[in-house]
């Protein structure tokens, strides 16, 4: 699908264009939705160098993901997607040319889906492709900051739970699921560090000193983000740390209570065995008070272990 946002005086247009159409004049910002090979094939029309395909797209090499060419700046940067509680990571390739932003991508994102409503609604203003560019990129900052207060919402109930044998499970669960979710946020803020600087060291002589400030504003975002990732994940490793601790001590208590009660029986089964043998010779055999005494001295031997132990605080 290929939408063209088109603005002209001072007005915001969207268009679904088809590949039997031009692009529009005064287009800022054509967008490229899961491309099929028709509509590759009109882009390379407009295009001088090769259109990015899916893999190129998802290279982490920074030669791949950071360039310039004929059709002017190429960014291929990972953006944060929400499906649940997980959080996954898609690519999306920019080309900054001279007229336009054009951006390529094989998934849905959420934070393109804000900034076309924003753009639509008039609650942004933007009237060259760099504006378009670093708004998105400022949406994107934005969001991954509420991503890390998300974390850390999660891991304050988390940690209220750690200590309750009956949500171990879940906790073990949540644990991984912010420890997967965390380290997703941090490789999209490095990856957004990267684009921004790559940005801000060979695109300086076409930004405005407006631009640029924004630029380094984000660069700092980023920057204080840093630190709230590396301690969540310091968190994460303690909550584990504590939540296994925790379980340890749940199994060596059901196991000292197996062994008490095995050391508790053992002397009460050594008196039913030693009577149990039968023979001719043994004088309590035909003793009229043989098996009360027996019975007594089996449980009289079972409590006397029971507060030994007691005695001793091993229970």
């Amino acid at each position: 699908m290929i939408t063209a946002y088109v603005y002209e005086n001072r007005q915001l247009t969207v268009t679904e264009i088809n590949t039997q159409d031009s692009i529009p004049a005064s287009t800022i910002w054509l967008d490229l939705y899961k491309p099929d090979d028709a509509e590759r094939e009109w882009l390379s029309r407009f295009s001088v160098e090769e259109v990015p395909d899916e893999e190129d797209i998802n290279e982490i090499e920074a030669s791949a993901r950071f360039y310039q060419n004929s059709d002017g700046l190429h960014i291929n940067s990972l953006f944060p997607q929400r499906v649940g509680q997980d959080v996954r990571g898609v690519n999306v390739s920019f080309n900054l040319r001279t007229n336009f932003l054009l951006t390529i991508r094989e998934e849905d994102v959420g934070l393109i889906r804000l900034l076309r409503n924003y753009l639509r609604l008039g609650r942004l203003e933007v009237s060259t492709p760099q504006e378009l560019f670093l708004e998105l990129f400022n949406l994107k900052v934005d969001y991954l900051s509420d991503l890390i207060e998300d974390v850390y919402t999660v891991l304050e109930n988390v940690g209220e739970q750690v200590f309750d044998s009956e949500e171990l499970d879940d906790v073990f669960k949540l644990i991984t699921l912010q420890e997967d979710s965390n380290g997703k946020i941090r490789l999209s803020l490095l990856d957004t560090q990267r684009s921004l600087r790559y940005m801000q060291r060979y695109y300086r002589g076409q930004l405005s000193d407006e631009h640029l400030k924004d630029l380094r504003e984000m660069l700092s975002d980023i920057e204080s983000l840093m630190p709230h990732s590396q301690f969540i994940f310091d968190k994460l490793n303690f909550l584990l740390d504590a939540a296994m601790g925790f379980s340890g001590l749940q199994q060596n208590k059901i196991i000292k209570i197996f062994s008490v009660a095995a050391v508790v029986f053992l002397p009460p089964t050594l008196i039913a065995s030693s009577y149990g043998m039968n023979f001719h010779g043994m004088p309590e055999l035909g003793w009229q008070y043989g098996y009360p005494m027996a019975i007594m001295m089996m449980l009289a031997s079972a409590a006397g272990t029971y507060f030994f132990f007691k005695r001793k605080h091993w229970l």
